[in-house]
């Protein structure tokens, strides 16, 4: 069976991305805009979320998040280059008496040409488009914040997002370590021509803990590295089939800390994806290989190190996942988006409990409302 599986995919991979699904209706991205200088606008973003885990395995829990966020804001377009923005990002999970995260929204957005500068509350989560053994979708849903600067450069032969975010900030005393993160993704176009296109990309993710003022001397300083670089294939159509492509990537991770204390000090993956958009919806497959991988903000589900509840600190070297996913994403009226997605799963090195799936539904409404002209 497991044999079987694996020459199915690759004939598939073969024939026919996104390394995951398409994601843009689920972005909230603002920026500067000349035909808007001097203009208040209210912006107002809405993501409500169902996404459920049928899984029974040492790697990733079994639950349902269910809910919503809300994120309207103020955007005032100070300059053809300048946009200032302040609001408020809630998220409420149903079920839970109250509202379950409330955090300020505020940034500084600088634009040029091809280039942006953001300062403040970051175009972050699943907008860096990080591949999923890197950065975990689910992170969208529940807290997809990031604070502290990011500089984008958005060419046609390359695209590149740098970045760094605060996670804990510490003062003199503090009970707890200072925490940043940040990388940078990249993807630089070699060939173009007829609906082909073939590009190289490149990203990295670091996480740092340390700090001198705080009281916890005795707990080392961390700092952990996750990296990938691949190819990747695309070709669009006319006609049912939009499109279909390869994205294939090798995945690093990497404790570089002085004094260690992770399971592996170093590891490694393969994630191969195929797929295609048509009319009827996009059907994806990915593979992943991998081997004594730590992941920083990554799936569950392709760690060699478990975080389990009930099996934190369980071990499997070696990890091999084929998963076989359809989604149907469509805009239903003007700035209001459905997204259903259906992702099985098979663990191929435990042939006792191989399907396993989760399923999300999403809906989201994004518009920006003029609010009047500052003189």
């Amino acid at each position: 069976m497991r044999k079987y599986l694996v020459l199915v995919f690759l004939l598939f991979l073969g024939k026919t991305s996104w390394s995951q699904f398409n994601n843009a209706a689920l972005e909230n991205r603002i920026r500067p805009d000349s035909s808007l200088t001097g203009e208040l606008h209210f912006d107002f973003y809405n993501l409500n979320f169902v996404r459920n885990y049928e899984y029974t395995n040492n790697f990733h829990d079994g639950y349902t998040i269910y809910g919503a966020q809300f994120q309207p804001q103020l955007v005032y377009y100070a300059h053809p280059n300048l946009a200032l923005t302040a609001g408020v990002f809630y998220r409420q999970d149903f079920g839970n008496g109250g509202i379950s995260l409330v955090k300020p929204l505020f940034s500084m957005k600088y634009q040029k040409n091809d280039l942006s500068l953001i300062f403040g509350s970051l175009e972050g989560g699943i907008q860096h488009h990080y591949i999923e053994p890197i950065y975990d979708f689910e992170r969208q849903l529940t807290n997809p914040l990031e604070y502290g600067t990011q500089l984008l450069l958005e060419k046609k032969a390359i695209k590149l997002d740098a970045w760094i975010a605060w996670q804990n900030m510490i003062y003199k005393g503090s009970d707890y370590k200072e925490e940043i993160i940040g990388g940078l993704s990249m993807e630089a176009t070699v060939a173009e021509n007829n609906g082909w296109k073939l590009s190289l990309p490149g990203q990295f993710l670091a996480q740092h803990r340390g700090g001198q003022i705080d009281e916890l001397k005795q707990v080392p300083v961390q700092t952990l590295f996750n990296g990938a670089t691949g190819i990747k294939l695309h070709k669009k159509f006319q006609g049912r089939v939009k499109e279909v492509y390869t994205d294939n990537y090798i995945v690093g991770y990497k404790d570089l800390s002085k004094q260690r204390d992770q399971n592996y000090l170093g590891g490694f993956g393969l994630w191969f994806t195929a797929g295609m958009d048509t009319r009827y919806g996009s059907l994806l497959a990915t593979y992943w290989g991998g081997n004594n991988f730590i992941t920083i903000k990554g799936m569950p589900l392709y760690e060699s190190v478990s975080e389990n509840l009930y099996d934190q600190g369980f071990t499997q070297n070696h990890r091999n996942v084929l998963s076989v996913r359809y989604a149907y994403q469509e805009e239903l009226l003007p700035n209001f988006y459905l997204d259903v997605r259906f992702e099985p799963h098979f663990d191929l090195d435990h042939a006792d409990h191989q399907l396993q799936f989760n399923h999300s539904f999403f809906l989201t409404y994004k518009k920006s409302f003029k609010l009047l002209k500052i003189k």
